[in-house]
């Protein structure tokens, strides 16, 4: 969702660098084969992630939620010389596409793909990451933050997507809504947690980006 205009949107977009062309083949392909194609990074989101990596420069990136791979090769752009990313998703029927653009985009062996939950793969990673992108099941946005810290360092950063759940987070909530509900608890945790500093940014649907101290 975009809380902008689209005519602000459009605008934004245009004056943003381009996506390389591979990420624009792997969205059309997205949009004609995936259920929910919504679910995958977009243009300018994307070119956020790969700015940030790009300044951040990490050895080891960890990303939760592959999804089609879109944001994973965003991140990629970043890596340090030698650096992997370590992607984890649970829906094993989208590795075919994954794999595809990861070897298109000339990324196949610095990414490293975990088919299975999240909570199960993360402890047995021994890496330490300097950068850590959350987008999987939102129930479980905590879980995943309390497993990804002990593998941060000082100044590691941990973005969390879709924070603003489709303006949810600011409409009364429904009894049966665990999703937002898990969203709420998760935002005033980041604020509040000694343990990183965080600032929200209104990009799409919402991308939290917390430094850990």
């Amino acid at each position: 969702m975009h809380f902008l205009s689209e005519t602000i949107q459009e605008y934004i977009t245009t004056h943003t660098e381009n996506e390389p062309s591979y990420l624009a083949e792997l969205s059309r392909e997205t949009h004609l084969k995936v259920i929910q194609p919504r679910m995958m990074t977009g243009h300018y989101q994307g070119r956020v992630l790969s700015m940030l990596s790009k300044i951040i420069r990490p050895i080891n990136i960890l990303e939760i939620g592959t999804y089609t791979g879109y944001s994973a090769l965003c991140l990629a752009e970043g890596l340090a010389t030698h650096g992997q990313l370590h992607t984890i998703d649970v829906n094993e029927e989208l590795a075919g596409i994954q794999n595809k653009y990861f070897k298109k985009a000339g990324f196949s062996d610095r990414i490293k793909q975990y088919t299975g939950d999240a909570l199960d793969i993360i402890p047995s990673l021994d890496q330490q990451f300097d950068l850590v992108f959350i987008d999987a099941e939102k129930k479980e946005y905590v879980r995943y933050f309390e497993s990804v810290i002990p593998k941060t360092g000082k100044g590691s950063i941990i973005l969390s997507d879709n924070v603003l759940w489709s303006g949810k987070v600011v409409e009364p909530l429904e009894a049966k809504d665990k999703a937002t509900k898990a969203l709420l608890q998760y935002n005033q945790m980041l604020k509040e947690d000694p343990r990183v500093e965080t600032v929200m940014l209104p990009i799409r649907d919402g991308l939290t980006l917390s430094r850990v101290l």
